[in-house]
């Protein structure tokens, strides 16, 4: 391989990890005041960081995804309903839906959703797990370098009626694996197919 060929190749990797680093610090900046319905969306491109910080969420959602494929219920009311299960490209799989709390009284017991894996990291879905039965493993929230989760955050509590978009990002099964059994810390568990 000549020299001009091999600084060419050089030259071609290192704008690509520029690019690759760049996708990765936009998502790692701070989470402005950005309440568009872009911001509230669960992550679907390969760009992890991108949906890794959600704002709080606000009241009354105007869009509710059409197909439930699973529905968890949890204390209190509260419900979580799964709309997808996708694999992303780069090895992700995003689970994706929404909190509901169909109860009377405002649901404040979120500590749990957070999870144990690491404490201290602020109110989140980070506690979400999903377990491959015939690949006998569990997997957890994926985190930026930060260990920011790569999922809904910000949820210290859920008022009446309210809905709230939910997504958490795992590092994929592998590829024959169809179906996982997926829970969250206070909700029942689910098995539900992988689609993508």
């Amino acid at each position: 391989m000549s020299i001009r060929r091999m600084v060419r190749v050089r030259g071609g990797m290192a704008v690509a990890g520029a690019a690759v680093m760049a996708v990765t610090l936009a998502g790692c900046g701070g989470g402005g005041d950005d309440k568009s319905a872009e911001s509230q969306k669960p992550a679907a491109a390969p760009s992890q960081g991108s949906a890794s910080q959600n704002a709080a969420p606000s009241k009354g959602q105007s869009s509710e995804p059409t197909e439930v494929i699973a529905t968890l219920n949890g204390q209190a009311g509260m419900v979580l309903e799964i709309n997808s299960v996708r694999r992303d490209p780069g090895g992700f799989l995003t689970v994706s839906g929404q909190l509901k709390n169909t109860g009377s009284q405002s649901y404040k017991d979120t500590v749990a959703w957070r999870g144990i894996e690491l404490k201290g990291t602020g109110e989140s879905v980070a506690g979400a797990t999903l377990v491959d039965k015939v690949g006998k493993k569990r997997y957890y929230v994926l985190r930026d370098t930060e260990s920011r989760c790569l999922c809904t955050t910000g949820v210290s509590s859920v008022d009446p009626g309210q809905l709230i978009p939910f997504f958490a990002q795992f590092p994929a099964p592998p590829s024959s694996t169809s179906e996982v059994e997926f829970s969250l810390p206070t909700f029942a568990t689910a098995t539900v197919k992988i689609s993508g």
